[in-house]
């Protein structure tokens, strides 16, 4: 039998009213358990407020894909609150050691709700401070989770444009040598001025930045065209000179004019120099490319955590939406097709770029996980009175109707245990609210959209799409 001088020794209950102490005590069971032993398991009916008297006590649960557990004692209040919207709980209660606890109905909060309000703001604030709680600590987890996406996101776009630059550098060297062959050769033959005007002629046209090399047929065609004007000279075997050539579009009519004014044995080392020199072009462009597209992620990924910037700042919404789109490209290729509705000038808003970030990047990876990694990925801007409005929208099956009010609803979730914790989209919304905005989502099958308004930057005016 629960005493009031026992229950009055947790902290919620300590100077409440006899008469509301009492009618407390009337509607409670008292439990005992022993050590190990489960009061409530993961999924049973969200049925019970619980307040622990002796003992110690856990629980446990899947979020995620991570196992969390959170202790609880003697003098604890835990289980469903007033105005809790939980229907089931989501984590398992068990005792640690030999223990009793007291149960108080959930189906009769709303009368605890009118004949305890003391105990009612309490219990309310209670729980505002653990989802507060639970909220960073799950802010934190997303975060983690975010950085272990992107690292293997980014890892693997830069080990592509990497390793090309890694073969150019190999292949560079095994070029540098066949162009030092073809030097020394030039230099053993006595080589008038009109003949070294030729050959440099014909190497500076090749190594001409806006020369675009040939593909496909036409490079097969440009080859084999080549390859018989070596022949017609007396070069039969030069199937590897006329490619290299035909790669950087020498045109028949030079090589045949070089060929005109050269000997045979001058002609080819000449040529074996050019075809050099171009493949080396070549080579240095590919190492171009490649380190850009490796400066280019780290940028992207400089910007997606404003490592150099200030927490609060005009951001660029289009700007941060294309941010966080480069950081997410591991999974937005190849089915996914990205169309894009920006503003043509800038829409600024005062935020937190990293924060913002993490809108997108939420939105769109729920986006993808709707349409199973294959579809219609729509991002625009636009301007709507004195906000910016962001929409993010997906070509999947659609939110059903019933769930639609709950989306935004911490610990609210659609997937299966284990799979989500629900404080995604809520954490969105928080985000968002924080900057003073606010998000709404519309949704049939085949057209999700989230529209996410922030204000503009100046508040005293309406936004402005076009420059003025």
């Amino acid at each position: 039998m629960i005493s009031s001088a026992e229950l009055r020794r947790v902290e919620a209950f300590l100077d409440l009213p006899v008469d509301q102490i009492e009618w407390f005590l009337s509607h409670v069971q008292e439990v005992s358990v022993h050590a190990g032993e489960a009061f409530v398991r993961q999924g049973d009916p969200a049925d019970w407020m619980f307040i622990f008297l002796e003992g110690l006590f856990q629980w446990r649960g899947e979020f995620g894909g991570d196992t969390v557990s959170l202790p609880a004692q003697a003098g604890d209040v835990s289980g469903v609150f007033p105005f809790s919207r939980m229907k089931r709980f989501t984590v398992t209660g068990r005792a640690l050691t030999d223990g009793r606890l007291a149960r108080f109905p959930a189906a009769l909060l709303p009368e605890l709700i009118q004949r305890m309000p003391a105990l009612t703001t309490r219990l309310v604030a209670m729980m505002s401070d653990r989802i507060r709680e639970g909220t960073r600590i799950e802010q934190q987890r997303d975060r983690l989770i975010s950085l272990g996406k992107l690292s293997a996101g980014l890892a693997h776009e830069l080990n592509n444009p990497a390793s090309a630059a890694k073969r150019a550098a190999g292949q560079m060297r095994y070029t540098l040598t066949k162009m030092r062959s073809a030097n020394s050769g030039l230099w053993r033959r006595p080589l008038d001025d009109s003949d070294k005007a030729r050959i440099e002629e014909v190497e500076a046209l090749l190594l001409q930045s806006e020369a675009t090399p040939s593909q496909g047929l036409t490079l097969s065609d440009l080859e084999e065209t080549l390859g018989s004007i070596l022949q017609s000279y007396g070069h039969a075997d030069s199937w590897e000179l006329s490619a290299a050539l035909a790669r950087r579009n020498m045109p028949p009519d030079t090589l045949t004019s070089l060929l005109s004014h050269l000997d045979p044995s001058t002609a080819r080392d000449a040529l074996a120099r050019i075809a050099a020199s171009a493949e080396l072009s070549t080579l240095l462009g590919t190492i171009e490319s490649g380190t850009e597209r490796i400066s280019n992620l780290v940028r992207t990924i400089n910007e997606y955590t404003n490592v150099n910037q200030g927490p609060v700042q005009n951001v660029d919404v289009a700007r941060s939406l294309e941010t966080t789109l480069g950081t997410l490209v591991h999974i937005l290729q190849p089915k996914v097709k990205v169309q894009r509705a920006y503003e043509p000038v800038p829409l600024l808003v005062n935020a937190s770029g990293t924060e913002l970030n993490q809108v997108w990047a939420n939105l769109i990876e729920n986006a993808i996980d709707a349409m199973q990694g294959e579809g219609e990925l729509r991002v625009r801007t636009f301007c709507e009175d004195h906000y910016v409005v962001v929409e993010i929208g997906d070509s999947g099956p659609g939110i059903p109707p019933e769930i639609t009010p709950y989306i935004f609803d911490p610990f609210f979730t659609t997937k299966g245990v284990g799979e989500g914790t629900g404080l995604g989209l809520n954490t969105v919304q928080t985000i968002v609210r924080k900057f003073g905005g606010n998000i709404h989502v519309s949704s049939k099958p085949g057209d999700t959209r989230f529209q996410v308004r922030l204000p503009w930057v100046d508040p005293t005016e309406p936004c402005k799409p076009f420059d003025s």
